[in-house]
């Protein structure tokens, strides 16, 4: 008899990806397709998801029938686990997969796809913002989340919103004069005028936001987008200490994911320095969500956490 397969599935705001692997954790497909948060991206989940199930089953048509079990972490999905259940369900049978599928939140994917410790932080900045504590396995404890009109501190697109309203009170006298109001409107193609930057900003959803976030980290010497900079990585750092401070955790490792924190930049400079300063230790990059899923549907079918060597094969 054939071995099992399981597929691991990053359903991000902005981005979908997905993975193919053994249970010895060697990757056999890769795919992605859009994001799969109705909130901050717009698209149906279950959409999103059976797009990027499609793309990955057309590289491998052979091993369909050996897929036992799936895991999708999906953004916001704490929240919202019946429906997230569903949305990947439904995906799942659009596409003719066999075997179950399981749903999981973005930070019980993205803490796996950094370390194989049951126990540890994370630390999440890419679209949204959010802090967690893992003990044995399990998230007990997290901070922010919250999504773009209401929290996601630190995140990109709190850092492109931030940055807009900047350009807005500079252009009406509110604020201080900025690099960032040429630059913004020279992206965006629209004039550098307050109702047209708000025709733009309303036209997109708000996940598009976070397109701008680095052209507003790209300008060290401006004043005000060097303040939107630092106030972003006080935000992110306070986020982590506070999870930190709930879980209490005797020397954890601190995983770090999200295109912000993931990404060269200022922000992700002054985080990483704030990790090593407050926890002396080197942060962990969680380069790929899906690796994470798999780690988590392999250890659903083995009854237990694999062989840390699994996790390496994963991650490389």
């Amino acid at each position: 008899m054939r071995e099992s397969l399981v597929i691991g599935v990053d359903a991000g705001a902005t981005t979908t990806r997905c993975a193919l692997s053994d249970l010895d954790g060697n990757i056999l497909a890769r795919a992605e397709a859009g994001g799969a948060n109705r909130n901050s991206s717009g698209s149906a989940p279950a959409e999103a998801l059976a797009t990027a199930l499609r793309t990955l089953l057309d590289q491998s048509r052979d091993d369909l029938a050996r897929v036992a079990l799936g895991v999708v972490g999906v953004a916001g999905g704490a929240s919202l686990r019946a429906a997230t259940q569903a949305a990947a369900e439904e995906a799942w049978h659009a596409v003719g997969l066999p075997g179950r599928v399981a749903a999981v939140t973005d930070l019980e994917a993205g803490f796996a796809a950094g370390t194989s410790s049951p126990d540890g932080l994370l630390l999440l900045a890419g679209t949204g913002a959010v802090g967690a504590a893992f003990t044995g396995g399990r998230l007990t404890h997290r901070c922010d989340g919250y999504g773009w009109l209401l929290g996601d501190e630190g995140s990109a697109v709190w850092i492109g919103r931030a940055g807009l309203r900047a350009v807005l009170r500079a252009l009406d006298g509110r604020g201080p004069a900025t690099a960032l109001t040429p630059l913004l409107s020279d992206f965006l193609h629209v004039p550098a005028d307050p109702q047209a930057l708000l025709r733009d900003a309303f036209d997109h959803p708000p996940a598009a936001l976070g397109a701008l976030a680095p052209l507003i980290c790209s300008l060290p010497d401006d004043p005000v987008a060097l303040g939107i900079v630092e106030e972003a990585a006080a935000h992110l750092l306070h986020t982590l200490d506070t999870v930190a401070a709930r879980a209490a955790l005797a020397d954890p490792p601190v995983v770090l994911a999200g295109s912000v924190l993931l990404t060269e930049g200022p922000v992700a400079e002054r985080v990483r320095a704030g990790v090593r300063e407050r926890y002396r230790i080197v942060p962990i990059d969680a380069r790929y969500g899906p690796a994470g899923a798999l780690w988590l549907a392999i250890s659903q079918l083995s009854g237990a956490f694999p062989d840390p060597l699994v996790h390496a094969r994963l991650t490389r």
